[in-house]
């Protein structure tokens, strides 16, 4: 599928030296597949940051904007409305490295297939897509399936 080229700025923060190098490209090929499958309507020029952390920090902004005491393997922050245009700032997708090292050992998948895979969840949680109910999780899991096969990643959600 044609890769749609908006002006995106994409910044990988890193805040934890124990990341990988070079997921820069793969975070940005990750969110620029999303696009393409999500097809939201394009406005203009947008940025969207993604900060590799650790669970740490990750645990930290988990309890002060979701209200829960653990870490967990990403979080979104929208600036836009759900499905509204992609322009401006996008908002934040922070991924914790130790909670995503054991969920990718644990589930028999590589670090980089399992970051790839939560890259694009979070990014289409920016978007507006959710899995709060189960209508809403199919679509989003189905969402996910077509964007990780054209990236070679394989079904996360297959049994």
């Amino acid at each position: 599928m044609p890769k749609p080229t908006p002006p995106l700025d994409i910044a990988v923060i890193i805040n934890d030296d124990a990341w990988p190098e070079n997921l820069e490209g793969r975070a940005e090929e990750a969110v620029m597949a999303a696009l393409a499958f999500a097809k939201p309507k394009i406005k203009g020029a947008a940025e969207l940051s993604i900060l590799l952390t650790n669970d740490e920090e990750q645990h930290e902004l988990n309890r002060q904007w979701r209200g829960k005491d653990s870490s967990t393997n990403v979080l979104s922050f929208p600036q836009i409305e759900p499905f509204g245009p992609v322009v401006g700032i996008l908002g934040d997708i922070t991924l914790a490295r130790e909670t995503l090292e054991r969920e990718a050992a644990d589930q028999g998948t590589s670090f980089d297939d399992h970051f790839t895979h939560l890259v694009v969840h979070g990014f289409l949680h920016i978007l507006g897509y959710d899995h709060l109910d189960n209508a809403e999780a199919l679509q989003m899991e189905g969402l996910e399936t077509q964007i990780l096969a054209d990236l070679g990643v394989d079904d996360p959600y297959a049994d």
